[in-house]
């Protein structure tokens, strides 16, 4: 994709990297995240306007600690350094870091001395987050002082003649209040970004390289039902017309109604074909017995792949598939942004085997939710589906600890849509990321009637997020809670006991496996 006005963020393992894309796309800038060890041939073909060094866990003094291979300070690019990245500036020119330093973690008092830079139209004194170990004791040569905190008297520095500035506190976290002002200081003032990343753009350029890269070809478009493959397929339909072929497989793991809700969609709203396959023999027959999280993911996904292949055998001239693949999918796919693990795979990310005639196209990869969501209103979806909460590829078998069976499927599927019911009648679907219903395969004691029984346990996940790559549990009503496991015990035998999870992410993630 051709994006004119680009921020390079370089990752050195922080856990807020992902955070400070999202900041900076929300002030209407592309940003894209490389790991710290990119060679500066390949940083300098993206064309930067203004590069951004993430913070990190790391000592820059430490053993193996992330260093570039050159010297950002010398591209002739603006530079800003968080935290880590700023500790890295000093480092490299000449200046001190005492890893001796009075650790400061939380809320920081800041006060400003020069109201201009990044720090035009803050206030004199606001509040920062702070999050370092060591810290700034002899500025880096050249540089000046522009703010300080009670226990950090270089909060702040600048090469006002080099645009480089640096801070030890993090502007891109929620607990900054004025940080959003900061970034968009940096990227629109010193770096010079037009400001014009928004849905519109996104979809004029996207349709400009999908009709580039696929050229004369075909489309298979992979829908799951979810907001991602949706607004995909749509787009994509935009592109190249009659030539988009969407496909949905009814993996036998889906939700009440979801291939339905999905068919009449494109159907009866757009007009677009659509075909449904029906892969639940193929998809329950291979997950039987599997209980590893990792195992059904890797199942699931061959099996997408596998039915989407037999299915382009019979339509002449296919040669890519679409996915709806988003960037918080690609990041926690891979560990090569950066030093930070893998959390999972996820089965729209990684390739195709090597037998497998169809090339991959993903037009969101580079994408959160909320601006997949933007993209989707653009476009027109509905509202009612474009504010639809995530659901993962590999469905229920995710949701579902242990063995897959019909049976407890079954008991899932009637679970999640009483908790899903008596959420929206609260009114309280919007304020929610993601709720869903999980199955334990964990039996307790209970009694109904007179009688004694010895049932699953079932879960109740709700959490508030932005992208998805960090959350918090939702504050459910109590009086809410007490009537979601009231019906959900009453109404779905097999389920004596209903338990509601209050774990954030991190440590936890959203989903359970």
């Amino acid at each position: 994709m051709n994006i004119p006005d680009k921020i390079i963020i370089l990752d050195f393992g922080s856990q807020y990297t992902q955070l400070i894309a999202r900041k900076v796309r929300e002030c209407g800038v592309y940003a894209e995240i490389h790991p710290f060890n990119i060679s500066k041939q390949a940083l300098l073909s993206f064309g930067p306007k203004g590069i951004i060094l993430s913070g990190g866990p790391s000592s820059v003094y430490g053993k193996g600690s992330p260093h570039p291979s050159f010297d950002v300070t010398r591209l002739d690019v603006p530079v800003l350094g968080i935290c880590y990245g700023l500790q890295l500036l000093a480092y490299h020119r000449n200046g001190e870091v005492d890893s001796a330093a009075h650790r400061e973690y939380g809320k920081a008092g800041l006060e400003i001395e020069f109201h201009d830079g990044i720090f035009k139209g803050v206030s004199q004194k606001t509040q920062v987050w702070m999050s370092h170990g060591d810290a700034l004791k002899v500025p880096p040569d050249g540089f000046e002082v522009i703010a300080k905190t009670g226990n950090s008297p270089i909060a702040a520095i600048r090469s006002e003649d080099r645009k480089i500035y640096g801070v030890q506190f993090h502007p891109e976290v929620h607990h900054t209040p004025e940080g959003r002002i900061m970034l968009e200081n940096f990227v629109r003032d010193i770096c010079g970004c037009a400001g014009n990343w928004n849905a519109a753009s996104f979809i004029e350029t996207s349709i400009e390289a999908i009709r580039k890269t696929v050229g004369k070809d075909d489309i298979i478009c992979a829908l799951s039902g979810g907001v991602d493959s949706t607004v995909a397929a749509v787009l994509l339909h935009e592109a190249i017309g009659d030539r988009l072929h969407c496909i949905h497989i009814d993996s036998g793991v889906m939700r009440t109604g979801e291939s339905k809700t999905i068919y009449d969609l494109f159907k009866k709203h757009y007009h677009i074909p659509i075909e449904v396959i029906e892969g639940q023999e193929t998809f329950l027959g291979r997950l039987a017995g599997v209980s590893d999280p990792e195992k059904k993911r890797k199942i699931i996904g061959k099996a997408f792949i596998d039915l989407f292949e037999e299915a382009a055998i019979n339509m002449k001239g296919i040669k890519w598939l679409a996915q709806g693949t988003l960037y918080p999918d690609v990041i926690e796919s891979v560990s090569v942004k950066g030093p930070s693990a893998t959390i999972k795979s996820h089965h729209n990310v990684g390739g195709l085997p090597e037998k497998m005639n169809l090339k991959i196209l993903e037009p969101f990869r580079e994408l959160f939710k909320d601006e997949v969501r933007a993209v989707g209103r653009e476009l027109g979806v509905p509202e009612w589906f474009v504010d639809r909460h995530p659901f993962p590829g590999p469905g229920l078998a995710i949701r579902i600890l242990g063995d897959i069976s019909e049976e407890r499927l079954d008991i899932l599927r009637k679970a999640d849509d009483i908790y899903l019911e008596e959420i929206r009648k609260a009114g309280l679907y919007n304020d929610i990321w993601q709720a869903f219903a999980v199955l334990l395969p964990v039996k307790s004691v209970g009694v109904m009637g007179d009688e004694r029984t010895y049932e699953y346990t079932c879960a109740l996940r709700a959490v508030t997020s932005v992208d998805g790559m960090t959350a918090d549990w939702f504050h459910m009503p109590h009086e809410g809670l007490a009537k979601m496991s009231n019906r959900i015990i009453n109404e779905v035998r097999g389920i004596n006991r209903v338990v509601y999870d209050i774990s954030s992410k991190p440590p936890a993630t959203i989903e359970w496996e």
